[in-house]
């Protein structure tokens, strides 16, 4: 299990480093630290930073010479801090010898974290009087780089980290450099910083190089490879991508490292514990689908509608998850309002994106952002109402999966086959017969398999309840308009299902 923590913190640093020059230890240091026990003993925190600013030399490396392909690194404004910073991280390295089991600091954490904050409100970098690149620094760009150059040197060899972060605040806020140009100078720097860091770390602790070469191999080529692509990316597209990307990893980056950091006490409160559990498997859940669904949607040929029933399967899927997996009623409910507010503000920022409307299949404007909202506050006042109420919480699990497979074969059946429109009074007109009729078979199916397979119920007990609910779920999403289907269907099939419950 330590092996897929190595690389998940790899990755996570490699991303990091290639679209926002952060140093692979603000990653690395607490997840190898917190979830591999095998860095828990008295110099765990010293190899774990020592493995991060070694992977650190080739994901900046490449980083460098991929942003220093479209000119965006300028050492004449960066070349005290480079200076500062190689003299004194070789001191820091000494210094957290000296000190023992250094933890990563948690000032960088929060920093990251509200960095990313920053990108998301104002993606865009670009500047009305930016400083050309090349310009000679002033006293007061000398004297800023002095300081934090001296600073940032000592922090980066005493905890392997901040780095890359507080160079990038330095070089944008303080010294007028455009994102690209900053990341790009920064990682150039942290190339050196992390050679020299991680030699003395090893030079002062050889165990790393003899105990630990597996997770040292690990971490370096996944992370390189993750630094080269990100930031083959960040080059090719506009300012305005590139900060809304940054901002979205930063964040994920700094509150996932924060909660790590202080996984000690938020562990303690019981409910925080629960919430953050099943928010962590919801990520687990839904990264592997995000992934088959982009490469579905970029490299192989479906439909539009086939592709919107499959983000359809994925949303409903992790509500239905989220309730196998939560310890409460109250953390499943929870976890899915926090999923709602999170995604909600995100899709809105990304909307704005040309590539926004090629991956997501929108019948109009904002449908995706209302959709989801709807769909994660109904899944909330459903468990509530069915777990935490009637305790029945697989009434609710069985009626958003009835829902959900149904709503999929109404319209993989309909759009393609269905020639006999409805033409009832409360309908629309535009759905079909045969859509109808799966969804009802559909729904039938999949709710008879819930009840007998995992809630062991016997086959008559099963039929008219399951029965009554997929006839109930059909009805109503033919009359349903089709924008508000995702909160009438599953909430009638629920109720339902409780009133045979009851």
């Amino acid at each position: 299990m330590e092996y897929i923590w190595y690389v998940i913190a790899a990755l996570g640093a490699g991303i990091g480093t290639g679209l926002a020059g952060l140093s692979a230890a603000t990653v690395m240091v607490p997840i190898l630290i917190v979830l591999c026990p095998s860095f828990s003993g008295e110099t765990g925190a010293y190899q774990a930073t020592a493995i991060a600013l070694a992977s650190d030399i080739l994901g900046s490396a490449v980083t460098t010479i991929t942003y220093g392909k479209h000119k965006n690194i300028d050492l004449k404004r960066g070349w005290i801090m480079l200076t500062c910073i190689l003299t004194m991280c070789t001191v820091g390295s000494y210094a957290a010898w000296l000190a023992g089991n250094v933890v990563l600091g948690s000032f960088t954490l929060f920093l990251t974290f509200f960095i990313g904050i920053r990108f998301l409100i104002k993606p865009d970098t670009s500047r009305e009087n930016a400083v050309d690149k090349g310009a000679k620094l002033g006293l007061k760009g000398i004297a800023i780089s002095l300081f934090f150059g001296l600073t940032i040197g000592f922090g980066t060899g005493f905890v392997g980290t901040g780095g890359g972060m507080m160079m990038l605040v330095v070089f944008t806020a303080f010294l007028g450099m455009e994102l690209k140009t900053a990341v790009g100078t920064s990682t150039f720097i942290m190339t050196f910083t992390a050679l020299i860091a991680s030699v003395s770390h090893i030079i002062i602790h050889p165990a790393i190089i003899l105990e630990r070469w597996d997770v040292l191999l690990i971490c370096i080529v996944v992370a390189t490879v993750a630094s080269l692509v990100s930031a083959q990316f960040a080059n090719r597209v506009k300012n305005r991508t590139v900060g809304l990307v940054t901002g979205a990893v930063l964040t994920v980056l700094g509150a996932a490292m924060l909660i790590l950091n202080y996984w000690p006490i938020l562990s303690k409160i019981a409910i925080i514990a629960a919430i953050l559990r099943c928010f962590g498997k919801f990520i687990i859940y839904i990264v592997p689908c995000v992934v088959i669904l982009l490469v579905i949607r970029f490299f192989i040929k479906v439909p539009q509608f086939v592709f919107r029933k499959l983000l359809h399967l994925v949303a409903f899927g992790c509500t239905t998850f989220m309730i196998i997996v939560a310890e409460s009623w109250q953390a499943a409910a929870l976890t899915s309002c926090l999923i709602a507010v999170l995604i909600y503000p995100l899709l809105a920022m990304f909307e704005k994106e040309g590539w926004y409307n090629s991956l997501f299949v929108q019948k109009k404007p904002g449908e995706i952002k209302k959709s989801l909202l709807m769909l994660f506050f109904m899944f909330a006042a459903a468990t509530a109402v069915g777990w935490g109420i009637f305790g029945k919480p697989y009434d609710t699990a069985t009626a958003i999966l009835m829902w959900g497979t149904g709503d999929a074969a109404a319209a993989l059946v309909g759009i393609p086959f269905g020639k006999h429109k409805v033409r009832l009074k409360f309908t629309d007109g535009k759905k079909s017969w045969e859509g109808t009729a799966a969804m009802f078979l559909v729904s039938l199916i999949c709710g008879l398999a819930v009840f007998i397979l995992y809630c062991h119920f016997p086959f008559r007990k099963s039929l008219l309840p399951i029965f009554t609910g997929a006839i109930v779920g059909a009805a109503t999403e033919t009359c349903s308009p089709s924008e508000y289907d995702t909160v009438t269907v599953p909430v009638a099939i629920l109720a339902v299902l409780l009133l045979f419950s009851v």
